[in-house]
């Protein structure tokens, strides 16, 4: 991967990172919470076969990236403009993974047509939707969520002693870290060697500078998105697994059924981890699709 520091118009700084054919169509990537742009590396199969040109940035309070406090998930888009400007990219289709779905929505609802569509895998859905938002989840979520909604000093302390873990994240600790939100398929993937370290790696440079920015995407769940997701007109591909305790299947379903361009890509027996590991030429598939003329 290429990395660069630019300068935002606010004076922030926005850590942007591209792999991949410059003379391919772009992808712009949104890692999942926490996360940081080094979870591009995901993607290192299409960027060794030269098919697309992915463009990802560290969200506002991750890796190098500056914090954006107060930030919505409508707040995005303008540092996906910024990121891209950057490059000299134009059109682009976006793929956001788990905490990054709703900021790939939120590309598909407000920078058309530039955004061409989108590919959410193991993506949320906004908390006053008709879903049961937390049923299912594993026991370390349904704590965390918990204290998101009560907010305070009490919340920012929790979830400043869960970075200062996911700073120290390595291959041999990444799934205790993650315990009861593993399931099966999940622990199964994760017992690959490389990909463990790659999670890890991932994860743990995300908490490089700070640990706000996992503070201010659990705030952005539980307040407004910026956009209707279902005004949303361009395609949207929902990636989504029964197995899946950190983003239970009900949120690709109602996805699924409210967007009106969506197409589900349900895989029953698979978990928030291995709906990318073990469809990855599906998802390369859709992406495929949404870029051809």
């Amino acid at each position: 991967m290429d990395e660069a520091l630019i300068t935002l118009g606010d004076g922030r700084v926005l850590e942007v990172a591209t792999a991949g054919d410059p003379k391919q169509p772009t992808v712009l990537f949104h890692h999942g919470t926490p996360g940081s742009s080094r979870t591009l590396e995901l993607f290192s199969p299409l960027f060794e076969r030269g098919e697309f040109f992915f463009v990802t940035t560290s969200r506002a309070g991750y890796g190098r990236s500056s914090r954006d406090e107060g930030r919505s998930f409508a707040s995005v888009v303008p540092d996906a403009r910024s990121a891209l400007d950057h490059v000299g990219r134009g059109e682009y289709v976006t793929l956001g993974w788990s905490g990054g779905g709703p900021h790939a929505l939120a590309c598909a609802a407000l920078d058309t047509p530039r955004c061409r569509g989108a590919v959410v895998v193991a993506g949320v859905v906004p908390v006053d939707v008709d879903v049961d938002w937390t049923e299912g989840m594993g026991p370390e979520n349904l704590e965390e969520f918990a204290a998101a909604r009560e907010g305070g000093p009490a919340f920012e302390a929790a979830i400043e002693a869960s970075a200062s873990l996911f700073a120290d994240a390595t291959a041999e600790n990444v799934v205790e870290m993650f315990a009861g939100l593993l399931g099966a398929p999940d622990r199964a993937v994760l017992s690959d060697d490389r990909f463990r370290a790659f999670v890890a790696d991932s994860t743990a440079y995300g908490f490089l500078e700070e640990w706000r920015g996992f503070l201010d995407d659990d705030v952005a769940l539980f307040a407004p998105w910026g956009f209707d997701p279902t005004t949303i007109t361009v395609p949207v591909d929902v990636f989504f697994g029964d197995v899946d305790l950190m983003v239970p299947s009900s949120h690709g379903r109602w996805l699924s059924s409210h967007l009106p361009t969506a197409s589900a890509h349900h895989h029953p027996e698979d978990g928030h981890f291995s709906i990318y590991r073990n469809h990855f030429d599906e998802l390369t598939a859709a992406l495929r699709a949404m870029t051809t003329p």
